[in-house]
């Protein structure tokens, strides 16, 4: 069995939650996206993000708003909706009880 395959499957399971963390507090475009799950250790490709962000807008979870960049083109700011939000909260719970679930079947902490 393919270690690395394992791995990127189990990232791929938190990845929409991880996105919705990350804009939660402030609107972020694409790149500050990636930035921020690259700091964390999740090993994501631009080819993934872009159609998971609209994947999340056509949900209803995000919507976006143009900006303009005094280096480049205009980006593309992503924020949670009410909608999002309330999601959010509920993968939090969520979270902690698969969290908790996993420590105690485990045995780590």
């Amino acid at each position: 069995m393919n270690i690395e395959n394992t791995k990127a499957q189990m990232r791929k399971g938190v990845l929409e939650y991880c996105i919705l963390s990350i804009i939660k507090d402030e609107d972020k475009y694409a790149s500050e996206i990636l930035e921020a799950l690259k700091d964390a250790k999740m090993l994501v490709v631009e080819g993934t993000i872009y159609p998971l962000l609209t994947r999340l807008k056509n949900a209803g979870l995000l919507n976006y708003r143009w900006e303009e960049s005094t280096s480049g083109p205009p980006r593309k700011y992503y924020a949670l909706t009410e909608t999002g939000q309330l999601f959010l909260k509920e993968l939090n719970g969520t979270w902690d009880e698969l969290r908790n679930a996993v420590n105690l079947v485990t045995n780590t902490k």
